[in-house]
């Protein structure tokens, strides 16, 4: 074949479109904003959606809870399930996993992700395929997603969040990387003067914030009581301060307690950038130091760790 034989870049797009609009594979593309910005009709079918420049994954999740359609979900949570699905979501190149629809197919999903870029998700139907040890692999599925999640808030665990941010500082293309290590103020209040289940419900209404403050491949952990992690990668320190930055407008504003309405709450943070060659515990050392000089400053601000010596 010549130069002038061979398609044109748009020509070949033109192609790929037809190919896929008319192929049985469950074809979609989302934007680095997790936004759906293509879908095939295979997708649009299965998913009820369409894509509109705004439809994000989340929301397309959401209604699909909602309205019994879709992607079949199972829960009396859809934050926290939402939470702990984006806990998995975009953190890894490429990954494969079976999931159901409402209308009884079985699929296996695949997800390839340019870090900062766009997540390409082909599905196709496994339904005809052998289901003899389906049971067995979805209860393996199901255990280890409960054993990385924790169980009120939706989040990474501390065990997963640190497994996690190691496995981020061992690839390269994730630099530079940063992490804040967060802390409710006062939390040991809240609990004392209106009840475990008011914390609870300001600890939720912690996560809901940072998960829908941060980018699709950043991680978010609760790593014990009021304390939490969020893992930044490809994030220097100006952008990662004005990502928590963002998170602690937003935590000033909250009120998440329907007999309280008056009531707030407020976030200290400790920011620390990773240095090549340090390990999690390491860093993660480094962040609570930081926590710590923005609570002995009086709060309800962010410290930047001391940078690690050569």
């Amino acid at each position: 074949m010549t130069d002038a034989d061979s398609p044109s870049a748009a020509g070949l797009a033109d192609t790929l479109l037809q190919v896929h609009e008319q192929s049985p594979l469950l074809v979609a593309l989302f934007d680095a904003q997790d936004i759906l910005i293509y879908a095939n009709k295979a997708f649009r079918q299965a998913y009820t959606v369409a894509p509109d420049g705004r439809l994000t994954w989340a929301d397309m999740m959401r209604d699909n809870h909602a309205h019994g359609r879709g992607a079949a979900i199972t829960t009396d949570n859809i934050d926290a399930w939402l939470a702990s699905v984006s806990s998995r979501r975009g953190k890894l190149p490429y990954r494969a996993f079976e999931a159901d629809l409402c209308d009884g197919r079985w699929i296996w999903m695949t997800e390839t992700t340019q870090l900062q870029g766009c997540m390409l998700c082909i599905a196709s139907d496994i339904t005809d395929l052998r289901q003899s040890s389906r049971s067995l692999r979805q209860a393996h599925v199901k255990a280890l997603a409960a054993a990385q999640t924790d169980s009120l808030t939706g989040l990474s665990n501390r065990r997963h969040g640190l497994q996690l941010l190691s496995t981020g500082l061992a690839r390269s293309e994730h630099w530079p990387i940063c992490i804040a290590a967060l802390d409710l103020d006062y939390f040991k209040q809240i609990n004392d003067s209106l009840g475990h289940d008011a914390g609870d419900m300001v600890l939720c209404d912690f996560a809901r914030l940072l998960q829908a403050g941060s980018r699709r491949e950043d991680g978010c952990a609760r790593i014990g009581g009021e304390e939490f992690l969020l893992i930044l990668p490809a994030a220097g320190l100006p952008q990662a301060k004005a990502i928590v930055e963002r998170l602690l407008a937003r935590v000033r504003l909250s009120r998440p307690l329907p007999d309280q309405a008056e009531r707030g709450y407020s976030c200290s943070v400790g920011l620390a950038e990773a240095t090549w060659g340090e390990s999690a515990e390491a860093l993660l050392k480094r962040a609570d130091a930081a926590l710590y000089q923005a609570k002995a400053a009086g709060r309800d601000r962010i410290a930047i760790a001391d940078r690690l010596l050569d």
